[in-house]
């Protein structure tokens, strides 16, 4: 073995770490994502293949949700959640703005009407009568 091989990676691609550190399911949604404008790398947008070194500030948007973190660490592969949340360091006003938001979220789902899907039988009919009564009328 080389040198190079034992030697501890010093950066690594953008859209592999996002995969890693789980802010996407897949690399294929990584890329769409960085392609699509929705992370920027300390301010300015990037390509999949920017090399990413820890102390990297990275802005990953996914619909409403928004976080803002420091890069700690590289992973060579994906591992469970507990260990790819050590790869970075969310800031304070992030996760306070993102939990927020899921709590407004959860707040107005709890209020809104929940639909039963299909009607019965029974429901339809005393639709049909309804509807009948109310054309005559």
């Amino acid at each position: 073995m080389s040198a190079a091989a034992d030697a501890p990676e010093t950066s690594q691609r953008l859209d592999k770490w996002l995969w890693a550190a789980r802010f996407f399911k897949t690399r294929q949604l990584a890329i769409a994502a960085v392609n699509g404008g929705k992370v920027r790398v300390d301010g300015q947008g990037c390509k999949p293949s920017r090399a990413l070194r820890p102390g990297n500030r990275v802005e990953i948007h996914k619909g409403e949700l928004a976080w803002q973190v420091e890069v700690l660490a590289l992973a060579k592969q994906r591992r469970p959640a507990s260990e790819a949340a050590l790869l970075y360091q969310e800031d304070e006003a992030s996760r306070l703005r993102r939990q927020e938001l899921v709590r407004a979220a959860r707040e107005n789902a709890q209020h809104s009407p929940r639909s039963r899907g299909r009607p019965t039988k029974r429901d339809r009919r005393q639709l049909e009568s309804f509807r009948a009564t109310t054309a005559t009328e």
